[in-house]
């Protein structure tokens, strides 16, 4: 029996790595969960899910590979470490400085489409520490299950608000007052759900306009969120990408790479024209949607989750010596050994 295991700082994470959860022990493996903030994390873990506590009960456990949706792990877990993303590439910051910065942690990247992987790939060319191996994303698995029970039937059309926390980038505070004016006609039935480190303040203000027309929704899953909405209104945030591989509608506001992928608007009295556009599902829109989704995204099978264990099998099969050694990293194996409190090399 193989183990893995996976490393979580973010709430989000959840949702990514327990389709590979899944398949890791529908075909009779073990994994465990271990927490780099488990005061914040630790309650919404499941009953049946294993969690780590502390770092000699990783040692003990000793797992085969670390799966990781973040940027950061500690190099002395045992295993390989492989890199899942925590979303898609949202051109929020510079290539050097986001998406596709190397920060010597990783044996495996494994990219979700074509947007991803060829930038990669010429970085495991440059670097030659790391493999590069196109899986898609395992926490879209859930939204290309087919489900046989009978649709939710809605009385109007569901908007599904999004907002990413950078104060520069985020759309929830400048169009507060919009969304709050348009939900008080009932013409539409708003769902709110925003990153895990959005400004509480802005929470509260959604949440003190809640209705029978708008809901604010903290949730570690937003993929039935995705699936009930018809549009999505949102920023510059990662998460529009996955509701755009529904071929589904995004209104943004002030994107900062706003393709014609997305009805983009930089004023907040065009929003509700934006929607009603959007809701028509014009050709022309549709037909960038798609293309835009098979570039970032082209799986449609729900078996992500299956190819990036595949990938990291082998991986572990043939080890890493035809790879260089990661560069030595220093501060940042500090800081992580500094965090958990332990000092080895």
């Amino acid at each position: 029996m193989r183990r893995y295991l996976f490393y979580v700082s973010q709430l989000y994470s959840f949702a990514i790595v327990r389709p590979l959860q899944n398949i890791i022990i529908g075909r009779g493996d073990d994994v465990a969960w271990f927490f780099d903030n488990p005061e914040k994390l630790l309650p919404y873990l499941r009953p049946n899910e294993k969690c780590l506590k502390t770092v000699a009960d990783v040692m003990a456990y000793n797992p085969c590979a670390v799966f990781v949706p973040g940027n950061m792990v500690p190099d002395f877990f045992p295993g390989i470490k492989v890199e899942l993303f925590h979303g898609f590439h949202a051109r929020k910051r510079t290539d050097e400085r986001g998406h596709f910065r190397i920060r010597n942690f990783f044996d495996l990247y494994c990219t979700q489409g074509p947007d991803t992987t060829l930038p990669f790939k010429a970085l495991e060319k440059k670097h030659g520490s790391f493999e590069v191996v196109e899986t898609g994303w395992p926490k879209m698995d859930p939204l290309f299950e087919v489900h046989t029970h009978t649709k939710l039937k809605k009385d109007r059309k569901v908007i599904l608000l999004t907002s990413t926390f950078t104060p520069r980038l985020s759309a929830a505070p400048a169009l507060f007052e919009t969304v709050r004016q348009i939900a008080e006609t009932g013409k539409w039935k708003w769902l709110v759900n925003f990153h895990p480190k959005m400004d509480p303040a802005v929470n509260e203000n959604y949440r003190s306009i809640q209705s029978d027309h708008l809901v604010f929704i903290d949730t570690d899953d937003v993929i039935p969120l995705l699936k009930q909405a018809d549009i999505m209104v949102s920023d510059t945030s990662s998460i529009l990408s996955e509701f755009l591989l529904q071929q589904k509608p995004v209104v943004t506001f002030k994107n900062r790479d706003p393709g014609p992928q997305l009805l983009n608007i930089t004023e907040p009295k065009k929003l509700e024209a934006a929607i009603t556009l959007g809701l028509t599902h014009p050709e022309s829109l549709m037909k960038e949607i798609k293309a835009y989704s098979d570039h970032i995204h082209p799986y449609r099978d729900g078996r992500s989750s299956i190819r990036v264990l595949e990938a990291a099998d082998r991986f572990v099969a043939k080890g890493r010596d035809h790879l260089k050694p990661r560069p030595l990293n220093l501060i940042r194996r500090l800081k992580i050994r500094k965090q958990l409190g332990y000092y080895r090399f």
